[in-house]
């Protein structure tokens, strides 16, 4: 089992009132709720909170993409990710990941994925998420119908650059080069492992499955709402003729742990609230513009986490009497959010007994454990995570190890081969 730290770095300052004033936490959110010290201090907090994971011995740390929202300050992956692979030192560093429609050209990607996989020496995932619609087709203008297309193009140019021997021509629908030839290049031969992060389309895992590469699910809604994703893109692994190992797959989880369930939930109550009312509050029309979802996606009746976000904000408007001026009122208590698995908390005990189920139950050997979540501070996070690394890590850290090998983990250089320079010994 690997167990992954993952960041999705929420604006922690939203009015209490966002949900009843505001129309969405994404898109056409307020510039003026944005505080730049705010978001200096919490840039700076989440990193602290990064470096922190890889000095508890997580297997790997997460950074992520989103645009013009509050739910992730991350336009940038890249950038958090060359701040890590220089202040951390054994944790994978994944790239949780790049939008390749996004970047024009697309060489981009493949220039700095392997100027980070050289900075960290040989510690690089490459994610590869086609991206959310807000970010794509909302934020960055992309058409929904050739927005896979443009993906799948990209994808193509990328890995052909980091494993050509010699500069070549492209000449792609939407890009075309005349000299493809980026430096540096990856440290991992031929490539740094892919992952794809995906909410669910039929085609992400028939990809996976030809391409030989990781499907995580990015799932807000907990591993009890998971299962049955999961449980489709196993039968699909299956009659494509793939074998079940579970290191093909990853999960997220949202997780809290504390001396005890009662101080679990007393503790990470509100940060859960302020995640899942305000975080997640979502205008329906920007999660599932036509096209964005394919015709097989949509006949096999699979909806992403997004459209599922906003249906559930929706479901929960209090009706007329209740109903403020932007429609909808998200009133999620935290009791359900425990309920319905949404949210893992309890004592360590409990907290790797449900994690077990959860990696058992979803045959996936990648956890990825948001430990921060909502407007949690600082110190309830280093709280949160040395907890998990000392009393519940070392439970859950031997599954399918005997039984599977793990295929799509990073070829990182020796440790004295990849030592930084140009300080002195113990200083970070």
């Amino acid at each position: 089992m690997k167990v992954l730290w993952f960041h999705l770095m929420p604006y922690p300052d939203l009015p209490d009132d966002f949900n009843t004033e505001h129309r969405s936490v994404w898109v056409d959110i307020d510039p003026g709720l944005f505080d730049p010290e705010v978001g200096h201090r919490a840039y700076h907090e989440y990193l602290d909170e990064l470096e922190h994971a890889d000095r508890c011995g997580f297997d790997g740390i997460c950074v992520n993409e989103h645009h013009a929202n509050a739910y992730g300050l991350m336009p940038s992956p890249n950038l958090m990710a060359s701040v890590l692979a220089r202040s951390t030192d054994d944790a994978a560093i994944v790239v949780m990941g790049d939008s390749l429609a996004l970047y024009n050209p697309p060489i981009r990607v493949a220039e700095e994925i392997a100027m980070l996989d050289c900075l960290s020496g040989g510690r690089v995932i490459a994610g590869f998420p086609v991206g959310t619609p807000m970010d794509t087709c909302f934020a960055y203008g992309m058409n929904p119908l050739t927005l896979r297309e443009r993906y799948h193009e990209a994808h193509d140019l990328i890995v052909r650059a980091w494993t050509s021997d010699e500069p070549f021509a492209f000449d792609g629908t939407y890009t075309r080069l005349r000299y493809v030839n980026p430096w540096p290049r990856p440290v991992q031969v031929p490539h740094p492992p892919i992952w794809i992060p995906g909410g669910g389309s039929v085609e992400t895992w028939e990809w996976c499955a030809d391409m030989d590469y990781v499907y995580s699910y990015l799932s807000y809604f907990g591993y009890k709402a998971g299962k049955g994703t999961m449980d489709g893109f196993w039968r699909r692994m299956a009659d494509l003729g793939h074998e079940p190992n579970p290191f093909q797959a990853g999960f997220i989880q949202f997780v809290g742990v504390a001396d005890s369930e009662v101080e679990a939930r007393r503790i990470y109550r509100a940060p859960a609230e302020y995640f899942f009312n305000r975080c997640l509050h979502l205008y329906p029309g920007f999660a599932d513009p036509p096209g964005y979802r394919s015709e097989a996606t949509v006949r096999a009746g699979v909806e992403g986490m997004i459209k599922q976000a906003a249906d559930r904000a929706a479901d929960r408007s209090p009706g007329p009497a209740g109903r403020s001026r932007a429609g909808f009122h998200s009133t999620l208590t935290f009791d359900e959010m425990v309920e319905k698995g949404y949210v893992v908390i309890g004592s360590p005990t409990s907290v790797a007994e449900q994690l077990t189920e959860v990696a058992i139950s979803l045959n996936v050997g990648n956890l990825m454990l948001l430990l921060q979540f909502g407007n949690m501070d600082r110190d309830l996070t280093m709280f949160n995570t040395e907890l998990f690394a000392d009393k519940v890590m070392p439970e859950i850290h031997g599954l399918f190890e005997d039984q599977w090998e793990h295929r799509w983990w990073p070829d990182p250089l020796p440790t004295v081969d990849r030592r930084r320079t140009g300080r002195p010994p113990g200083v970070r």
